[in-house]
C-alpha cells in the first residue's frame, strides 16, 4: 500500500485574480502579519541526495539535456554569478545543513504504458520505480499527456511513498509540461497570463517555454521537497494546503515584483532571453524567490 500527499503549486494566475481584484485598506496593511515558515519539528533531507528522473512520454534529447543540467547546475560550483548554486545555498539556512543533489538513475518511458490521461495512483506508480533513503524521483510528463488537476488546481506536487515491501519512505516530485495545455498557467512569465494584468511575457532562457516553465515548477518543488518532505517541516498555514520555501513567494523572481510583474531580471542583450541564474554548460535559469530563514523575506537572485 502506498499513500502520499499532494502540495499543489499556486496557480499563478489565480494568484493575479485575487489580488489584482482586492483593494487593501490602510488597516489590512497595518495589520499585515509577517510571512514565516515555521519548523514543526519533522525531517528534513540533507547531505548527498540521489535524483532519479522519469520521463514519461516523449521528450527530446535537448529537453531532457535542459533538465539535467538544471538539476547539475544546483550543487556545482560557478564562477558566473548569479547562479542556479548560489540560489539553491539558500536551503542551507533551513535547519539541517546543506542538500547535495547528485543525478541518480534516469528512466524513458516513451511509449505511454499507462495511457496519456493518467491519475494519482499512475504518478504513485511511477514514482514507486526507485524508493531509496535519501533520494528523490523525479516524474516528468511529457506536453501530450493529460494528468488529473494538472492545469485546474496544480502544475507539479510533491509528496512521499510509504515504505513496501523492505523498501524504505522516499520523496517524489511530479512536474507537468503545460507547452499546449497550459502555459498561461503553469509557465508564466514566459506567456501570457490567463488571468490578471496581460504584461509581455518574458523570451524564455532556453528557448522552450514548456522546459523552462517545468524549471520554474521543478525548481519550487525541489525547494519544498528539501524542505518539508514530510509534511512536517517548515511551511506556513494548513498542512494540507502550505505555503513552503518557494510557494511563499509565488511570482516574484527579481527585485520590484508584484502580481503581474516578474521584476527586474537579467536580459541577454543579443537573444532577449531573461535570465537570473546561471548554470553549467552555459545554460541560464529564470529561478522563482526563495524565502530566507534567516532575514524572513523572500530572496531574489537579482
Amino acid at each position: 500500500m502506498v499513500s502520499n500527499y499532494n502540495i499543489a503549486i499556486v496557480l499563478f494566475s489565480a494568484v493575479l485574480v485575487l489580488q489584482f481584484l482586492a483593494t487593501p485598506t490602510v488597516t489590512e496593511l497595518v495589520k499585515e502579519q509577517p510571512l514565516v515558515l515555521k519548523y514543526h519539528n519533522g525531517q528534513l533531507l540533507k547531505g548527498r541526495i540521489t535524483v532519479n528522473l522519469i520521463w514519461y512520454g516523449s521528450f527530446s534529447p535537448i529537453q531532457r539535456s535542459i533538465i539535467v543540467d538544471f538539476i547539475n547546475s544546483l550543487s556545482s560550483t560557478s564562477s558566473l554569478l548569479p547562479s542556479a548554486s548560489s540560489w539553491w545555498k539558500t536551503t542551507e539556512k533551513y535547519k539541517g545543513g546543506s542538500s547535495a543533489l547528485v543525478l541518480g538513475k534516469q528512466f524513458l518511458h516513451p511509449t505511454y504504458t499507462l495511457g496519456k490521461n493518467l491519475k494519482g495512483k499512475d504518478l504513485l506508480a511511477l514514482a514507486s520505480k526507485f524508493n531509496e533513503l535519501l533520494s528523490i524521483t523525479i516524474v516528468l510528463t511529457a506536453k501530450d499527456v493529460a494528468v488529473e488537476g494538472f492545469c485546474m488546481n496544480r502544475c507539479g506536487t510533491h509528496g512521499s511513498t510509504r515504505p513496501v515491501s523492505g523498501k524504505p519512505k522516499s520523496a517524489y516530485i511530479w512536474v507537468g509540461n503545460s507547452e499546449t495545455q497550459c502555459p498561461g498557467q503553469c509557465a508564466w512569465p514566459f506567456h501570457q497570463p490567463l488571468y490578471g494584468p496581460q504584461t509581455p511575457p518574458l523570451v524564455a532562457p532556453n528557448g522552450d517555454v514548456g522546459v523552462d516553465g517545468i524549471i520554474i515548477n521543478l525548481a519550487t518543488l525541489l525547494a519544498g521537497t528539501v524542505t518539508n518532505p514530510f509534511n512536517n517541516g517548515y511551511f506556513q498555514g494548513p498542512a494540507t494546503a502550505p505555503l513552503e520555501a518557494v510557494t511563499a513567494c509565488t511570482g516574484s523572481f527579481g527585485s520590484g515584483s508584484y502580481p503581474g510583474y516578474p521584476g527586474r531580471v537579467i536580459v541577454d542583450k543579443v537573444t532577449g532571453a531573461s535570465f537570473n541564474a546561471h548554470g553549467v554548460n552555459g545554460r541560464r535559469f529564470l529561478l522563482p524567490a526563495m524565502w530566507d530563514p534567516q532575514t524572513q523575506a523572500c530572496r531574489t537572485l537579482v
